[in-house]
């Protein structure tokens, strides 16, 4: 980004955000497709049964704690090849 002008930067970094925007919504979009394909099977009432509601929430929760473990990993791995250390080895 040190070769681009100020104008290019600020493009880019639009650009940036809107990707980032897009990837999360798409991801939550999953979340809740996957976590409700997974637990909702009760279409006789409007609302939730205790059932549904507790395994919506495992389903979220779960997902959020591999996310978070995916990305301390993925932390974890781009420190030792910032430090010279190929993944594996």
């Amino acid at each position: 980004m040190d070769n681009l002008n100020a104008n290019e930067q600020r493009e880019l970094q639009g650009r940036m955000e809107k990707k980032q925007m897009k990837d999360f919504m798409n991801m939550y979009s999953k979340l809740v497709q996957r976590c409700f394909d997974d637990c909702v099977t009760d279409f006789t009432t409007k609302s939730l049964v205790p059932r549904e509601e507790g395994c919506l929430m495992r389903c979220i929760d779960k997902y959020f704690k591999a996310s978070e473990r995916l990305g301390q990993r993925f932390q974890e791995q781009n420190a030792l090849m910032a430090q010279g250390h190929l993944p594996g080895k």
